[in-house]
């Protein structure tokens, strides 16, 4: 799905959005990755939903933003308010959407100029 054809080369935005990929920019990514408006994170170590830990969220509590959208993945899941407890002690708003809704909102939020970090997965488990 492409979600969104922008001029403003100077932020980080969405292109495209399928499952186990991402285009941001001009690049694609296959790996759980956090975006900022400034910066792209390659190497955020959750692959699956079920390796979220609160330590995972410590360093973009640390960034300050505004709000945090959390990618889930193909469906919509949430994690758990341990998980999450250092962005809410941070005082950081906190969604949850499956990533083709965090990849649209993100590009709203940071085209509006918004404090926003997306932090998606990307990588599906699969059972068997």
């Amino acid at each position: 799905m492409k979600i969104q054809l922008e001029s403003d080369t100077s932020k980080n935005l969405v292109r495209a959005y399928a499952p186990g990929t991402i285009t941001i920019n001009d690049k694609i990514y296959t790996a759980s990755v956090v975006l900022t408006p400034q910066k792209i994170v390659t190497d955020w170590t959750p692959q699956h939903f079920e390796d979220l830990k609160p330590e995972h969220f410590d360093a973009i509590a640390a960034q300050r933003p505004e709000v945090v959208i959390i990618g889930t993945g193909t469906r919509l899941r949430f994690p758990s308010p341990a998980c999450t407890a250092p962005l809410a002690r941070a005082g950081i708003g906190v969604e949850v959407m499956d990533t083709a809704a965090a990849c649209r909102t993100y590009n709203i939020l940071a085209s509006d100029d918004r404090r926003v970090i997306a932090a998606i997965l990307m990588i599906e488990k699969t059972d068997g």
